[in-house]
C-alpha cells in the first residue's frame, strides 16, 4: 500500500512524523539581533500546524561572499541565539534542516549594483573563467564580473567552510543540514560541465566534477559526525536548448548512484537552468510585483537603473511563457533517481493539491514538499493533513490558495520578506481563517 501523506518516515536515522515538509523558501530575515524573531514568526506556523520537517532558507557559509539575496542569515560564525528558533520548532514535534550555500558567480556581488557598491574590493568565487554569454552581460551592464578562480587550495578551504557552518547549525539545535545543491549555486556550479573546465582534481572529467561536492561531504561528516545530510540534485534539462554543454537527467541519475555510496541520506532532485532564471519558481510574470511602487527604487538600486530593471522585467516575462509549471514538474527526474537510490527522494515543485501529493509518494518520491505556498499561508499543513482517506469527494481535496503568481518573489531582490501581495489570493486566505480552517489540534 502506497504511503499517505500522514505516514511517518525516517531520514538519516531520524523520524518525521509525516510527509510533507516546507521547501527551502528566502526568510530575509536579516542577521541582525531582531533576526531570530523574525525567523519564529515565519517558520513556527507551520510546524504548529503539523509539516513534519522544515527546510529553513539557504544560509551563506562566508559573511560577505556568497548571499544570493539581501537580508540572508550567514552561519560563517556560531548562533547560539538560533536555538531559541530549533526549541520553537521542536516544541511541535516537527523537524528542522539548515540549508547551507554559496552563490558562486550567482552572489549579490555579481548582479545587486547597490551591494556591490557598498563593498568595493568583494570579489565572486568562479569555479572556472565565466561561461561567454556571462561575460556579455557584464559588458551590457547586467553584471558586474570581478571574480576569482579558486585555486586547489581555495577550494578545500571552501569545502571546509561547509564543514564549519554545518557543525554551527547542529550545534543550535539543527536536525540536520541540507546542501543548496541547485539553482545555480557554487555546487552546481562545480557539477556543471558549463561552469566547470577545471584541469586539476576539481574538474575536467564527469567523475571530477563530483569531488567538490564529495569533500563538502566529508568535511560536515568530520565535524557533525551521523547527522542526516541531503542535497539538491541537479539536471540542467530546463536549460535553454543552444546552451552547451549541460548536465542532462542522466548525468544527474549518475550523480545520485554516486552520492548514495559516499553517505548523503537523501536528495532533491530538481530540473534547473544554468542561469538564475524562472525555471526555479515557474509561474505567472508579477505584474504587481514589478509595477508596485514601493519597489522601483529598491529595483533601480538592485539592477544598477531604471532602464536595467525594466530590462530585466521583460526577460522575466519572456520566461513565464516559456517555463510550464504542471504539478510536480520536477516529478519524472525524482522518479528516475528513486529507481536508482534506496535513500529517501523528496519532491518539490508546483504542488498545491492534496491528491496530487498523495499520487506522487511511493512511485515517483517519499516526500513532497511546498515552498511558495506558505508565503500565502503560514499554516498551510493544517488544511493538506489529516484529511479522511475514505473520502472520495474531489471537493475536499484540499489545494493551497497560491497561484504561482510570483508577485512574492521579485520583491526580494530589494531585501524585502517572502509575502503574499495578490489580494486574490489574500481574501481566500482570510475565508478558510474565518471558517476556522487553520486550527488544528497537533499530533506527535
Amino acid at each position: 500500500m502506497s504511503p499517505r501523506l500522514e505516514t511517518t518516515i525516517e531520514i538519516g536515522g531520524r523520524r518525521v512524523k509525516n510527509r510533507l515538509y516546507r521547501a527551502p523558501l528566502l526568510e530575509c530575515a536579516g542577521d541582525g539581533p531582531e533576526a531570530v524573531d523574525r525567523l519564529i514568526g515565519q517558520l513556527e506556523p507551520a510546524a504548529a500546524a503539523g509539516a513534519g520537517l522544515l527546510f529553513q532558507g539557504a544560509m551563506p557559509v562566508h559573511r560577505e561572499t556568497g548571499h544570493v539575496a539581501p537580508n540572508m542569515m550567514s552561519l560563517a560564525a556560531p548562533r547560539p541565539d538560533l536555538e531559541r528558533l530549533t526549541d520553537a520548532i521542536h516544541d511541535h514535534g516537527a523537524r528542522i534542516f539548515a540549508q547551507i550555500d554559496h552563490g558562486g558567480l550567482r552572489s549579490l556581488e555579481a548582479w545587486h549594483h547597490a551591494y556591490g557598491e557598498a563593498r568595493p574590493g568583494v570579489r565572486q568565487l568562479a569555479v572556472s573563467e565565466p561561461p561567454r554569454l556571462l561575460r556579455l552581460a557584464a559588458r551590457a551592464g547586467f553584471l558586474d564580473l570581478d571574480y576569482e578562480v579558486l585555486s586547489t587550495e581555495g577550494v578545500h578551504d571552501l569545502a571546509a567552510d561547509f564543514g564549519r557552518s554545518a557543525a554551527h547549525a547542529i550545534d543550535a539545535g539543527y536536525d540536520g543540514v541540507h546542501l543548496a545543491g541547485a539553482n545555480m549555486g557554487i555546487i552546481q556550479q562545480f557539477l556543471s560541465p558549463y561552469y566547470n573546465r577545471r584541469t586539476d582534481a576539481f574538474g575536467g572529467s564527469f567523475e571530477s566534477r563530483q569531488h567538490f561536492l564529495e569533500l563538502v561531504h566529508e568535511e560536515i561528516r568530520d565535524r557533525v559526525g551521523d547527522v542526516p545530510v541531503l542535497t539538491k540534485l541537479p539536471s540542467e534539462a530546463a536549460a535553454p536548448p543552444f546552451v552547451r554543454p549541460r548536465l542532462s537527467t542522466a548525468d544527474g541519475v549518475e550523480i545520485a548512484r554516486r552520492l548514495e555510496a559516499i553517505g548523503f541520506d537523501g536528495l532533491v532532485p530538481v530540473r534547473a537552468s544554468t542561469f538564475w532564471d524562472m525555471s526555479i519558481v515557474r509561474g505567472e510574470y508579477p505584474d504587481r510585483g514589478w509595477e508596485g511602487s514601493a519597489f522601483r527604487e529598491g529595483y533601480a538600486a538592485a539592477f544598477g537603473s531604471e532602464w536595467r530593471a525594466r530590462a530585466v522585467a521583460l526577460a522575466n516575462r519572456l520566461q513565464a511563457r516559456e517555463y510550464d509549471r504542471e504539478a510536480g514538474w520536477n516529478a519524472d527526474f525524482c522518479r528516475r533517481v528513486r529507481d536508482a537510490v534506496s535513500i529517501p527522494v523528496l519532491c518539490e515543485g508546483g504542488l498545491r493539491r492534496r491528491s496530487t501529493m498523495d499520487d506522487l509518494l511511493g512511485d515517483d518520491c517519499d516526500m513532497v514538499g511546498v515552498g511558495r505556498p506558505f508565503y500565502a499561508e503560514p499554516r498551510l499543513p493544517a488544511r493538506l493533513l489529516d484529511t479522511d482517506e475514505r473520502d472520495t469527494d474531489l471537493s475536499n481535496d484540499p489545494r493551497a490558495v497560491c497561484e504561482s503568481c510570483n508577485n512574492c518573489t521579485i520583491p526580494q531582490a530589494t531585501g524585502a520578506p517572502g509575502v503574499c501581495r495578490t489580494p486574490s489570493v489574500l481574501r481566500k486566505r482570510g475565508e478558510f481563517e474565518r471558517a476556522g480552517a487553520y486550527d488544528r489540534a497537533e499530533t506527535r
